[in-house]
């Protein structure tokens, strides 16, 4: 399986990205070794992940995400919460 997740930062901003192991993933993100911006911005904490079959599909659903006002990732966090 292939996700796409969005991460809150400790300085409540938003980060997303894809991977093939979301555990591993939030733990490498946590111990620094992630992506450059959350680096700096520790501890993070797993806010929302959707699920893909193929990285293709992943990629461009990330792509969609990243490109969502901070207002549009809130109500999308937040639907998936009501599920």
């Amino acid at each position: 399986m292939h996700y796409v997740y969005i991460l809150k930062c400790h300085d409540d901003t938003y980060y997303t990205g894809w991977t093939t192991d979301l555990e591993k993933r939030l733990h490498t993100h946590n111990e620094g070794e992630g992506a450059k911006y959350t680096r700096s911005r520790r501890p993070v904490e797993l806010v929302y992940f959707e699920e893909f079959h193929d990285k293709s599909s992943a990629l461009k659903r990330e792509c969609a995400i990243k490109a969502l006002s901070r207002t549009q990732k809130e109500l999308l966090i937040h639907q998936s919460k009501n599920l």
